[in-house]
């Protein structure tokens, strides 16, 4: 079995929080490589822009009327969301570095891995 097979299988077996956790993860791992390696190549703008999609989609799952989280929660996540956007439109005119979005990814990260040692039912 190929590793790309082993991959997508495992992500269907996956609670949602771990899938995200695992989407962040990810995506905050490339981040932290293109600003490290000090290049604007085609990998830089494509880290970029799975970052944006990822919290794009984000932003349209918690305005989701079927979105069971804390309606607080869920205005402040989309508040982060919308600057994620904003900053990410700075960050390719060359205005901003990567390490704010790598922090506001680690600190979703701390707060899905916080609630994954949760049950379901107690969250």
């Amino acid at each position: 079995m190929s590793y790309d097979k082993y991959k997508s299988a495992q992500s269907k077996f996956d609670a949602p929080r771990q899938a995200e956790y695992r989407l962040f993860a990810e995506i905050t791992r490339n981040l932290m490589a293109v600003s490290e390696s000090g290049r604007m190549g085609s990998d830089y703008f494509e880290a970029i822009d799975a970052n944006r999609r990822l919290w794009l989609a984000l932003q349209m799952d918690l305005s989701s009327e079927d979105n069971a989280l804390d309606e607080d929660l869920r205005a402040q996540l989309i508040s982060l969301a919308m600057w994620v956007d904003r900053y990410t439109v700075d960050v390719l005119k060359g205005i901003g570095d990567l390490d704010p979005l790598v922090s506001v990814n680690r600190s979703i990260m701390e707060g899905l891995n916080a609630q994954a040692a949760v049950p379901d039912s107690e969250s």
